[in-house]
């Protein structure tokens, strides 16, 4: 699969069937993060890779309720950093954008595996950290939630939340989320290529 077709491909799915997690898997994500683009080759991100059940447990409880489909996963990737790790440059810390490439790259080549990879906000940031030993200093950015896509749509799911488990979402226009040379000038929706 070449990249265009992962970043197609990539759905964040909420319907969730177990897979077996081993070393080589771990491995595998944890590289193509490694080699992922950083300012000044920092490489801020920090990830912990959590498939233990005792574990998986206890950050459920860390979960907002509308996250409770999330009890399917077979791992939950913590992604953190801080902005020490990172260049800052006057009032710009990159840290959030390097580790954000490199989950990026996380979720495309697990995407690439033919796995699910869903990354997520609703969760207590102070008692995960709590759970996992995070320090105090650092800022759990996301979960990415790993698993295989089920066709059998979890029934905690919200209707909304169901409709997206059978298409995706629909996208802004270019034009909402783009200019050419300069703000203002609009992307043509409608040239052609």
């Amino acid at each position: 699969m070449n990249v265009k077709k992962a970043i197609e491909k990539r759905r964040a799915y909420r319907s969730l069937k177990p897979i077996k997690i081993n070393d080589s898997l771990i491995k595998e994500l944890a590289h193509v993060a490694q080699i992922a683009p950083s300012c000044n080759n920092n490489q801020p991100w920090r990830f912990i890779f959590v498939y233990d059940k005792v574990q998986l447990q206890k950050l459920f409880t860390t979960l907002t309720k509308h996250n409770n489909w999330i009890e399917k996963t077979s791992m939950m990737i913590a992604v953190y950093s801080t902005p020490k790790n990172d260049c800052i440059i006057k009032e710009r810390e990159y840290y959030l954008f390097d580790t954000g490439l490199a989950a990026a790259f996380i979720i495309l080549r697990a995407t690439e595996l033919g796995l699910v990879a869903h990354p997520i906000a609703g969760f207590d940031e102070e008692k995960a950290k709590e759970i996992l030993d995070i320090p105090p200093e650092m800022r759990l950015i996301t979960f990415i939630n790993i698993g295989k896509h089920s066709k059998e749509v979890n029934p905690v799911l919200s209707e909304n939340m169901k409709l997206g488990e059978k298409q995706r979402p629909p996208r802004k226009p270019l034009s909402e989320l783009m200019y050419i040379n300069k703000y203002g000038i609009k992307f043509p929706e409608n040239q052609n290529s």
